[in-house]
């Protein structure tokens, strides 16, 4: 098969074979990989129907349809790949190997509590700490930092277990989709008095795609008309059979508020981590592990709360967060006390970030400064790539002329700042799930942790753009600039009314759709010819009512023969009226139009605006 010429230029033509390119790739990229002109690339894509520029990040579809006509294969590089043949570049090995045997030591097991909303996930974490809080400590727990260890004693041995307290099973499945599994169990907890909700089926659904061992906290038991044997049966349809039904599911019914059976969950915590995983860990090797939390502290700058999965980290040390990186300034627990290294499945927060990483963003210690800036750049370059790509229209010829056109495609744009990473995530990731038909749009310009700054204003003042705080203020004089701008900023606390607040937004920008209305009918009994108006029908109004400058049509024998006419005149008698009701005699003047005959029929309509479902 012939080369495609393209110009005159002759294009190297694929026999099938497989190029690999990274989310977010060029027509630049691509062609270095075949050999190719960029410029004859954005040629053929302009051939396709698509307008392309040589150094523009194309989305995966772009790239797809490309390849087809030129006859390669084309393999999009997962992010965790990438991210693997980069680590390898710097020769880090960073997963699962972790030497021999031998060099394999038990490690406590990683929790993270899921359920519906109001069974008391919150209450049962604080039960769980106050239990487990030191006898004598002033104020208890001083620090929360999104994870901390409990003891429990089980057969005589004092066994550890490591809490990941994360905003519910959004940011779980978010660590989970970056391929990040932190969690070993998860305890589902359900309310004794209401039963299997909604939400309980979802992150039961999320722990099983996770394929993690579910433990149950029947929580509630002293609220009255709980019945935590129908909570067996109710979960015994979704796979969760109970140890006393002949199952392999631990179930404990708990009181959160009075803190009855707390030490027992714990241990059926353990009991299931003994009996279904291997937990072991290298603890000798350079940490590796995942992000949890991460957020802008005032006095102390990016923090991160990181969980050790496999190594010791240590302060001093330098690391490489998602794409932040630092050198390890210190290390607390969630106590708030200073630590100098942990080891697996310890939850630390870490000082000495150059700025904050993503939930569920890999950390690793690497050797040198220079090595973690030339890893933190490249994956900050990539996610970058892949955002335009994500963000870009496609945007063919045959629609180009409708796209330009201001209101074909109208767009929402919006600037996301919150006070953790973790929970900016969520948000983006609920709003750009918002689906309110093809016509708007939804893009994120920008979004961070920390207060909303001036910058920020800035970029929403030269985009359109709204400004969203999540558990966050304005700080300095971005308020009144944003009062001078014109930029409208809200303040949200609860994750759902942002999302209802935009949803109604985005329902606002959507062009009106009307539908006809039917007014009145109106029978011409005479007609009156007047030199100055033309002829004039002396009408009855059958039904509705007639008002005047509404639209009418003229219907005789059954059949339309005028549309879009125009009630000009109304008059009863000698005085002029703006509507004649059914039952009474008036007449009408339908402006330039004098077609009319007796028993033709005059129906009178408007157009209202359709209210949107």
């Amino acid at each position: 098969m012939q080369a495609p010429s393209v110009g005159g230029i002759m294009l190297p033509r694929g026999n099938g074979q497989t190029v690999r390119l990274s989310r977010g790739a060029s027509l630049t990229d691509f062609a270095e990989k075949i050999n190719a002109n960029p410029a004859s690339l954005v040629q053929v894509m302009l051939n396709l129907g698509e307008m392309v520029t040589a150094t523009q990040s194309v989305s995966d579809e772009t790239l797809q349809l490309l390849a087809d006509e030129m006859n390669y294969n084309i393999e999009i590089v997962s992010p965790e790949e990438e991210d693997r043949e980069l680590l390898e570049s710097f020769d880090i090995e960073f997963g699962e190997n972790e030497g021999g045997e031998d060099m394999l030591a038990a490690r406590p097991p990683v929790v993270t509590v899921m359920g519906h909303v109001d069974h008391g996930k919150t209450r049962l974490l604080d039960a769980i700490r106050k239990t487990n809080v030191v006898a004598g400590e002033a104020g208890g727990i001083t620090q929360h930092i999104g994870a901390y260890q409990v003891t429990t004693e089980v057969n005589d041995e004092e066994r550890r277990i490591t809490f990941i307290d994360t905003p519910g099973h959004e940011a779980f499945t978010a660590m989970r989709a970056r391929g990040a599994k932190s969690t070993d169990i998860a305890i589902l907890v359900v309310a004794a008095n209401d039963g299997v909700m909604p939400q309980t089926i979802e992150a039961l659904n999320h722990a099983k795609a996770a394929d993690v061992p579910i433990v149950v906290a029947v929580n509630k038991i002293d609220v009255e008309g709980a019945d935590p044997t129908k909570v067996r049966g109710q979960l015994t349809e979704y796979g969760l059979v109970a140890e006393e039904y002949g199952g392999d599911t631990m179930f404990v019914d708990i009181s959160a508020r009075q803190g009855t059976n707390i030490e027992q969950l714990l241990e059926a915590v353990v009991l299931t981590a003994d009996a279904a995983l291997d937990l072991r860990a290298n603890p000798d090797q350079d940490a590796q592990g995942i992000a949890i939390e991460a957020h802008l502290d005032r006095g102390r700058g990016a923090v991160a709360t990181v969980l050790v999965q496999r190594g010791t980290l240590r302060v001093g040390e330098t690391m490489v967060v998602g794409d932040a990186y630092g050198r390890v300034r210190a290390m607390l627990d969630d106590k708030g006390n200073h630590v100098e290294e942990a080891g697996p499945s310890t939850p630390v927060l870490v000082l000495g970030l150059t700025n904050v990483p993503g939930a569920g963003d890999n950390f690793l210690v690497v050797d040198e400064d220079r090595t973690a800036r030339q890893i933190a750049e490249k994956r900050a370059a990539r996610e970058r790539n892949a955002a335009f790509a994500k963000r870009t229209r496609r945007v063919s010829l045959e629609d180009l002329d409708k796209v330009l056109k201001a209101g074909e495609v109208q767009q929402l744009n919006l600037i996301i700042k919150g006070d953790a990473s973790g929970s900016v995530e969520a948000l983006e990731s609920s709003l750009l799930q918002l689906d309110v038909g093809e016509e708007v749009d939804i893009r994120v310009l920008h979004r961070g942790v920390g207060a909303v700054t001036e910058s920020d204003i800035n970029l929403a003042s030269g985009s359109d753009a709204i400004v969203i705080g999540f558990n966050v203020r304005a700080e300095g004089r971005a308020t009144q600039m944003a009062e001078r701008e014109g930029v409208d900023v809200r303040y949200y606390s609860v994750i759902y009314q942002a999302i209802e607040e935009i949803e109604a937004a985005l329902k606002g920008m959507l062009k009106p759709e009307y539908e006809e209305v039917e007014l009145g009918t109106a029978e011409i009994r005479e007609v009156f010819k007047s030199s100055k108006l033309g002829n004039i029908a002396g009408v009855l109004i059958r039904s509705g009512e007639v008002k005047r400058n509404t639209k009418a049509r003229l219907i005789r024998d059954g059949k339309v023969v005028a549309e879009n006419l125009n009630i000009d005149g109304l008059r009863r008698f000698k005085d002029d009226v703006t509507e004649i009701r059914e039952g009474f005699e008036g007449g009408i003047n339908l402006g330039n139009f004098n077609d009319i005959k007796v028993d033709d029929v005059i129906a009178t309509y408007e157009m209202r605006e359709k209210p949107r479902g």
